[in-house]
């Protein structure tokens, strides 16, 4: 067996694919994770997430499984006692596993349960720059900043510097790769709070990106047959004073915190080649979700909906040295449980439960490969479903509106608007199936911005029926999960009883022992009938 190499885990919350320079905007400074793909790694353009929400993202991608398949599709409903996670796994298999407290996977209410998925954990609270705030406030309710979640440009210390909690989370990890249990591969999970709202980021980060160069915002008045959730959440979130000025701030602040990401990623990397851990370690940098930014005047994110901005990610994985590679960008479709699947397949770990992620290393090693024809995603919840609300999470009265959540947490109240949905996503065809509300149609080949929204519409009906044949079929081989372990049907004191009649007394310690030790009871009947016969009588060997 080849000697196991680390696992490290770079995750940004709330990044979209779009934000890395070489996948997207001609406006996004991200030098290192440019240089990390032509050189190092495959970056994945057609990269999604199982979920536009963290929670559910994060529960699917540590596990394999779908949010469907274990009913993971809100965000207060985490991994349980029951269930475990690819942390988990490799703790069990001799990983030493380092993560930061960016949680949003694991039952914070159980005791003992969120340690139990590592090793060590990384509560962070040290922080303690004095730099100022953001120079933009929210304001008064009513005002254009009020639900913009734009902060604007950051203070700096006497230091010349803000030092944030995803700074001190770095420092941690760096110090972990440093001093790295000299008998045990490491498994490290980094999660980043940036670029997640609020939209806000020190110099040089913000003053770095070009406005001149940002690429046409998608305006809502340039499309037709949106869902209702969009819809109900600009109402609420009440952007209309927003100038395309005030839009370009703001998504030039969100790509300034997208470059500060990139710096914090080759920081992290620096460290593994300073400790002589970058060759033995297999690298995986990618979001959870993406992030409005402007486009279809929102900002922020929504639960059930699917346009790329919120599902494409980027997604970019390092083998570790004498794997093959075939570093530069793939076009193939991939989904964020095949990081599961990947990653158990380089850690040489076996999964203990069905999982649906496949593994990336034969795209790793040839681009041109192919390991699926679709990607999926999901989100919302049936008209019933009021614990699926996240309005409700809050509390009894629910988000108020001083809460900067509110307009999509009231916006979720309305059963059609919030209605659970599933995306089934080509490279030509977007369609997205809800339960009730406004199903989608989208021919990304003519129309990438998902502009128009085809579906119903004459000539589609063919594509149409494909696409809803394959979901089913994709629902159907998905709808669960079976683990790899056994439960036996018969407890001991059953299987005593149905053997005792054939053990002689003298036997009787012997036998039950056996049974405390799992042997199978169809089995132990048969040994017992060659040794002691029908009767219990103990049968003589042949010539004694």
């Amino acid at each position: 067996m080849q000697k196991r190499p680390n696992i490290i885990i770079f995750n940004p919350d709330q990044m979209r694919a779009d934000a890395v320079s070489h996948l997207g905007s001609p406006a996004a400074k991200t030098p290192f994770l440019d240089s990390f793909a032509r050189t190092e790694a495959v970056s994945f353009r057609n990269a999604f997430c199982q979920h536009p929400v963290c929670v559910p993202s994060r529960c699917s991608f540590t596990t394999g499984l779908y949010p469907h398949t274990t009913g993971h599709r809100t965000m207060a409903y985490l991994l349980r006692e029951w269930e475990t996670s690819l942390f988990e796994e490799l703790k069990n298999a001799g990983y030493y596993v380092w993560m930061n407290a960016r949680n949003d996977l694991v039952a914070g209410q159980i005791p003992g349960l969120v340690e139990r998925h590592a090793s060590e954990i990384y509560y962070g609270g040290g922080s303690s720059s004095d730099a100022p705030g953001p120079e933009v406030g929210r304001g008064q309710p009513g005002g254009k900043e009020y639900y913009s979640f734009f902060g604007g440009r950051l203070g700096l210390d006497e230091n010349g510097r803000n030092y944030s909690p995803d700074d001190e989370d770095l420092d941690a990890a760096i110090s972990r790769i440093r001093e790295k249990p000299a008998d045990q591969p490491l498994c490290l999970f980094l999660g980043t709070v940036n670029p997640h709202p609020p939209y806000q980021v020190e110099e040089p980060y913000y003053s770095a990106i070009d406005r001149n160069r940002l690429p046409p915002r998608i305006r809502p008045e340039d499309c037709a047959g949106k869902p209702d959730i969009e819809n109900a959440i600009r109402v609420h979130q009440g952007l209309e004073p927003y100038t395309e000025e005030d839009w370009s701030e703001l998504r030039a602040c969100y790509l300034g915190m997208c470059m500060k990401v990139d710096d914090m990623f080759r920081k992290l990397c620096d460290a593994l080649k300073e400790a002589g851990e970058y060759d033995n370690s297999a690298i995986f940098f990618f979001s959870d979700h993406g992030d409005f930014t402007g486009d279809y005047g929102l900002s922020e994110k929504a639960q059930n909906a699917f346009e790329d901005c919120l599902t494409k990610v980027p997604f970019l994985v390092k083998p570790p040295k004498g794997f093959d590679l075939d570093a530069g960008i793939s076009d193939s479709l991939v989904e964020l449980v095949d990081f599961y699947a990947t990653a158990m397949d380089f850690a040489q770990t076996e999964p203990t439960h069905t999982q649906y992620g496949r593994s990336l290393r034969g795209i790793l090693a040839d681009r041109t490969a192919e390991v699926r024809t679709f990607v999926t995603c999901e989100g919302g919840r049936n008209p019933n479903e009021i614990h699926c609300d996240e309005f409700h999470a809050n509390g009894p009265k629910g988000t108020q509106p001083f809460h900067p959540y509110w307009p999509r947490h009231y916006a979720q109240t309305d059963p059609d608007a919030h209605a659970k949905g599933f995306m089934i996503r080509t490279k030509k065809w977007k369609l997205v199936s809800r339960v009730n509300g406004r199903d989608e149609l989208y021919n990304l080949a003519a129309d990438p911005q998902e502009l128009h929204n085809l579906f119903g519409t004459s000539g589609t009906e063919s594509v149409t029926a494909r696409l809803k044949s394959d979901l089913l079929l994709w629902l159907m081989e998905t709808a669960d999960a079976v683990p790899y372990d056994y439960d036996s049907r018969f407890s001991n004191e059953m299987i005593w009883a149905k053997v005792k009649r054939l053990v002689p007394p003298e036997y009787e310690s012997e036998i039950k022992a056996q049974i405390a030790k799992g042997t199978n009871m169809f089995l132990l009947i048969q040994q017992c009938k060659q040794r002691f016969g029908e009767a219990g009588n103990p049968v003589k060997e042949s010539g004694s």
